[in-house]
């Protein structure tokens, strides 16, 4: 083999590969009646991470990368009308009617990332 690496993950693995992504599905669905107008992008940030911890699992997102100079100051990304991705959450950015946003969330779950985004209209 030309340096080719062969990774096998146990069922126990997959089955927290499984965990992680039905958390961060979950999470998605959770959001989606908060997106609307008026509502601030922190308060969507707030709101996941509350349910984010009630369920055991961490955001993925807030700190990191962890013992920087300038970790991630927020639990999930959201990217509103022309902002292409890594949005960050503020008070003062408040949805309108007609804006676009993706939300990417990322708990993770005993050591497993659940990674996904959605875009809502």
């Amino acid at each position: 083999m030309d340096n080719e690496q062969i990774v096998l993950l146990s069922s126990r693995e997959i089955d927290k590969m499984r965990q992680a992504g039905r958390v961060a599905a979950e999470l998605l669905d959770y959001l989606e009646p908060m997106v609307k107008p008026g509502v601030s992008t922190l308060t969507l940030d707030q709101a996941a991470e509350a349910w984010t911890q009630a369920r055991g699992a961490k955001s993925a997102p807030l700190g990191y990368p962890a013992g920087s100079d300038n970790p991630f100051p927020r639990s999930i990304c959201t990217s509103v009308n022309e902002v292409v991705c890594h949005g960050i959450p503020n008070a003062k950015e408040i949805l309108r009617d007609g804006d676009i946003i993706n939300i990417d969330v990322t708990p993770l779950v005993e050591g497993y990332h659940g990674d996904v985004s959605r875009t809502f209209l």
